[in-house]
């Protein structure tokens, strides 16, 4: 009796000593116990756990996989937008980013000079972000940056609600993305329960970071795969996305996937930190990994200094890195300096230059783009080069090929831009073989003999019934940014245009009347059509913003699409303007509205909208702002403004009001700047609360709100 009275005591104990073990792995990189021992451990804590159900705890390090494989991804909405960050590819460039920096924040380069040598200079540790002598509180106009390690990884955001691990959510498009709770709670750097620290854990907490597969781990998969026969994973990345893409959380915890956290989302409590410095040193005490390269310094010289260096160091850390970011470090300046509609301007990414390897030009085709633009596409001998073999890449244009006088025989110079896509930089004069034959431009469309023209650069299919464009175009149309239809992807597409099943985009939306033909094709079966019938179906209510941006019109991407969403009420009206309103559009110039214009006065533009609406598409605009005919929009109050959200609402998730407030014409920000011209304010509001007032802008509490929406 007395050892069953004591099976309690041992699961908090185990539970603490592996919940210890995790931490001292992933946070302190120092291990405390071997691999074999915490499976023991494990082993032991789910017997007893099992034995005593009342005891349960899903914070347990044994709840980190459930029992059956989920059925798809939920798409959730953002709170705090998470946008990616500019690149750059020189020092030139790094350098002028800081120049813009101290412009925005309107500091003189003459007030920073020497500032890092009025502080004490202690030289830091290896892993010291967090020494208190470089730590010192930023004052005045003084301006420090953190620098960390850019992971070649998939980026994450994990939501904690008073100390205790609910969501995580990848980055989709920055405003949506796809509930990964299942599979994120399988991996064992994430910790399912924060420690307590001060007074306890903040009651808000998004932590954002990246999520990525040790080199270790990549190779030991990728043994394993090809002794079943199995296509390989193409880099670390590819597996860490196909991993967390998985519908089974026990496949991602068979996989050892780690994380570092890189930024925050929303917060509640935490307006006491100042700076993503003492944001990394907080959160690293509660539990949260973070990267031990991370390093603050107070002059930007010592930035540029440590980026150059770094470069050497990055191909030993076991992980993909393919850059160095650096930012502002205190969110006062970053609130100054803001964000455009993709990236902050206070965060920038340096790419280390990529890596290059020698082979073989075997021959050169030509593949036909969504807007008719003809790339040409070198094939060459195997090379492995940055982690992966390759044996295709791009040539750019026919203009890039004079250039660099590329002919077929040649030993060329290749190399990943970015570390990810392969492109041909030169060739080795001295090997040039003497029957090397020049590259030649094609004279007709190698998809449909269509004529084809010279643009600048760029050599284009001028034919709009090319069929190779409508296969790329179609590809774009379904793709997630667009309509995003569920159970449709390339390989699909592809089945689909080559069975004669679908011509134009409308056709997309007649395959639930052809079930018996979708059966047919290869990998096919009920389940798979019944999911792509019901992603059909659910797409076509997305509304005109998403038809905009998939019909592939020149200059038109998502931004663009919604500007034209807000303007217009629905594809009738839009197909009704004349080039000079176009013009006028935010952020819309000459070449995007003839662009657009050209398209909405076609055939091709009329029976696009046509056939759509047809098959029952939503071509109305929901985020329409001007003055419709519905009463409840012609008198809102939010159209035109900029409106940020702070604190916790009763009636409303933060999300659901966010989307609620745009259909009505607002714009939904995440921070507070001269700008705002609304918050609401929910309860502990904090520091947006604070700058509000301090502006002078006009605040609502959550009865306001609801008097104003109407319940």
């Amino acid at each position: 009796m007395a050892a069953r009275r004591d099976e309690p005591d041992r699961i908090e104990e185990l539970r603490r000593k592996l919940n210890e073990a995790n931490y001292a792995y992933y946070v302190e990189n120092d291990p405390v116990m071997p691999d074999s021992e915490y499976d023991r451990l494990l082993k032991e804590l789910d017997d007893l756990e099992r034995k005593h159900p009342e005891l349960a705890d899903e914070s347990s390090p044994t709840q980190r996989v459930g029992g059956e494989p989920i059925k798809g991804f939920k798409t959730v909405r953002h709170t705090v937008p998470m946008q990616s960050v500019d690149n750059t590819y020189s020092i030139e460039e790094l350098r002028a980013w800081h120049q813009r920096v101290l412009k925005g924040l309107g500091v003189s380069a003459d007030s920073q000079a020497g500032q890092g040598e009025q502080e004490e200079q202690e030289e830091q540790k290896e892993d010291d972000l967090f020494s208190s002598a470089k730590k010192q509180k930023a004052h005045g106009d003084r301006i420090a940056f953190v620098c960390d390690p850019k992971i070649d990884g998939v980026a994450i955001s994990l939501h904690y609600e008073a100390g205790i691990f609910l969501r995580a959510v990848t980055r989709g498009d920055g405003e949506k993305g796809d509930d990964v709770t299942a599979q994120v709670r399988a991996i064992r750097a994430i910790p399912l329960s924060l420690k307590s620290v001060d007074d306890g854990p903040p009651p808000v907490l998004e932590v954002r970071g990246e999520i990525f597969m040790p080199n270790q781990e990549f190779e030991r998969i990728n043994v394993e795969k090809e002794q079943r026969g199995e296509q390989p994973f193409a880099n670390a990345r590819n597996a860490t996305a196909g991993t967390l893409k998985n519908l089974d959380p026990g496949i991602v915890a068979e996989r050892r996937l780690n994380f570092v956290a890189h930024g925050r989302g929303e917060t509640l409590g935490l307006d006491h930190i100042e700076t993503f410095s003492d944001f990394l040193t907080y959160i690293r005490e509660l539990g949260v990994p973070i990267n031990r390269h991370a390093k603050r310094f107070e002059t930007f010289d010592e930035v540029v200094a440590h980026v150059e260096q770094f470069a050497d160091q990055r191909g030993e850390l076991g992980y993909g890195v393919d850059g160095m970011v650096i930012r502002v470090d205190r969110f006062d300046q970053q609130d100054q300096l803001g964000s455009t509609s993709k990236a902050p301007r206070w965060c920038i990414a340096y790419k280390y230059p990529a890596e290059q390897g020698r082979t073989k030009l075997v021959k050169v085709d030509w593949q036909v783009g969504k807007g008719g633009t003809l790339t040409p596409r070198a094939t060459m001998e195997p090379i492995f080069i940055a982690g992966t073999t390759v044996q295709h890449a791009t040539l750019h244009n026919i203009e890039e090929i004079r250039r660099k006088d590329i002919r077929i025989g040649d030993t060329v110079i290749v190399e990943k831009a970015g570390e990810i896509i392969p492109q041909v930089v030169g060739y080795v004069e001295k090997d040039r073989p003497k029957n090397a034959r020049k590259i030649h431009p094609p004279e007709k469309c190698p998809a449909c003999d269509g004529a084809v023209e010279q643009e600048g650069p760029k050599l284009y299919c001028t034919n709009p019934e090319c069929p190779a464009q409508f296969r790329e175009k179609l590809k774009w149309f379904v793709g997630r940014d667009q309509m995003d239809i569920d159970g449709l992807g390339e390989k699909l597409v592809d089945q689909l245009i080559d069975a004669g099943l679908v011509e134009h985009f409308a056709d997309v939306f007649k395959l639930p009347e052809k079930r018996d033909e979708l059966l047919a094709l290869e990998r096919m079966g009920e389940k798979s059509v019944d999911n792509l019938i019901a992603g059909i179906e659910d797409a076509k209510s997305r509304g005109l913003a998403r038809v905009l941006a998939g019909l592939g019109i020149r200059h038109i991407g998502s931004t663009a699409a919604k500007t034209l969403a807000r303007h217009f009420r629905d594809a009738s009206h839009l197909r009704k303007a004349s080039l000079e309103e176009l013009i006028d559009l935010p952020d819309f110039g000459e070449i995007t509205a003839e662009g657009l214009y050209a398209f909405l006065q076609s055939p091709q533009g009329e029976e696009a909208f046509v056939r759509l609406h047809e098959v029952g598409v939503n071509l109305t605009s929901p985020l329409y702002t001007g003055k419709p005919q519905s009463s409840a929009a012609e008198s809102s109050s939010f159209a035109d403004k900029t409106v940020v959200l702070t604190g916790t609402l009763e009636a409303y998730t933060r999300p659901e009001l966010a989307e609620k407030l745009e259909a009505l014409g607002a714009k939904v920000t995440g921070s507070v700047s001269k700008k705002t011209d609304l918050v609401i304010a929910g309860e502990n509001a904090g520091s947006k609360l604070d700058k509000a007032n301090e502006l002078g802008i006009e605040v609502w509490d959550e009865a306001k709100l609801r008097a104003e929406l109407g319940g």
